[in-house]
């Protein structure tokens, strides 16, 4: 499936890169493109998700292969998981697990395995929707940089404490993959 916003293939990505084995830190760099996404085990889970906030069987796929390629452009990470559900949950997530009283975007939960299997994640396509609609893209776009974003914070990265490395890192991807800006670019800009 291609990215509507810049018509990147990512098959076809995926398909021409690499496959040597940087060091962990260079691996989260997209500048080689994407290995072959072979081994990979990324399971998208769908539960309780608004009706008006629906996704197209095809749209689910485009998901999957994005996660797919974002995974293997890692080169350490074989396998996470990502709930896709409503406010509710990430509610739920958010204050059971952090203390928070609110609904969030995207919350991400690292393995601390070294076995490849970086976590699992959980985003609001609820909250999506609605992010989507404020930045002026579309859905399967929002969602795709919270997934890249909560990726990133499962590979190790923390924009909270890290001089800007998440950030630059999120840059990068986001060019490669012809995203609208994301989470940290955006935040910057307020």
């Amino acid at each position: 499936m291609s990215s509507k916003k810049s018509g990147t293939d990512l098959g076809a990505v995926a398909a021409a890169a690499e496959t040597a084995t940087p060091a962990r830190g260079a691996a989260l760099c997209p500048s080689d493109l994407f290995t072959p996404p072979t081994a990979i085990k990324v399971t998208l889970l769908y539960r309780d998700i608004p009706s008006h906030c629906a996704l197209s069987a095809a749209h689910k796929r485009e998901l999957r292969q994005f996660a797919r390629a974002i995974c293997a452009n890692s080169k350490v990470a074989v396998a996470f998981n990502c709930l896709l559900t409503d406010d509710a949950e990430l509610l739920r997530l958010n204050s059971l697990f952090l203390g928070h009283a609110y609904p969030t975007d995207v919350l991400s939960f690292p393995s601390g395995s070294q076995s490849g299997n970086l976590g699992e994640m959980a985003i609001s396509v609820q909250r999506a929707a609605d992010q989507a609609k404020d930045y002026g893209h579309t859905l399967l776009d929002e969602l795709r940089i919270l997934m890249l974003h909560g990726f990133l914070h499962l590979s190790g990265l923390d924009h909270e404490n890290d001089g800007g490395e998440m950030a630059r890192v999120e840059r990068k991807w986001r060019d490669v993959l012809g995203l609208p800006p994301t989470l940290i670019a955006r935040s910057m800009v307020k």
